[in-house]
């Protein structure tokens, strides 16, 4: 199973992007990670980690694993929390990103009031490019799951089995990805409650 953790700054990510993508592309990647680190600020992964650590990880998911190259899914990649996380609205986002990049990260973030569950499923129901935005996004989340609390992990790894696994199998490489990560976590399944 492949593990993307060799992007954790924009230095390690330009050069492979660079090889891997138009500079056009590259030039806006460069923006998003950018405008993404000023909204995210000082907010951290429950790793304790710098939180622009799992957007690039998400865009190593995406581009080096899934190998994309769609300017706007990328770009969404890397925003795909801003909504969510941080006091970004959507109009910020479609004014310097354009709609498209606007409308997909709209589709991957957890509308307030609502529950995950309900939202996770939800996505069954989402544009093929957002399915691959937050397909991306977990592939980061659960490759390094074993370093989070049990239950945590429990719960997560639950999750994605019911909501995200069905999304990839439209997806060749994600299927194949999350194939093998189950493998190595089937343990969890005869955890108790």
């Amino acid at each position: 199973m492949q593990i993307f953790t060799s992007w954790p700054s924009w230095a390690h990510a330009e050069g492979p992007l660079s090889r891997a993508l138009p500079a056009s592309t590259v030039t806006s990647l460069r923006d998003a990670v950018a405008f993404a680190g000023r909204r995210h600020g000082v907010q951290q992964r429950p790793t304790g980690r710098p939180y622009v650590e799992h957007l690039l990880e998400a865009l190593e998911v995406a581009v080096r694993g899934a190998g994309l190259s769609d300017r706007d899914v990328l770009v969404a990649t890397v925003l795909h929390d801003v909504l969510e996380d941080t006091p970004c609205t959507e109009g910020e986002v479609a004014r310097r990103f354009g709609p498209e990049v606007a409308a997909l990260v709209r589709w991957v973030t957890k509308p307030g009031g609502g529950s995950k569950a309900d939202y996770l499923a939800s996505l069954a129901k989402a544009p093929p490019r957002a399915v691959l935005v937050k397909l991306s996004d977990r592939v980061s989340n659960v490759q390094e799951l074993h370093r989070m609390p049990w239950r945590f992990q429990r719960r997560y790894y639950l999750e994605t089995v019911a909501y995200i696994m069905p999304l990839a199998g439209a997806h060749p490489w994600f299927a194949e990805w999350f194939g093998e990560w189950r493998g190595r976590w089937r343990r969890v399944e005869r955890w108790p409650g």
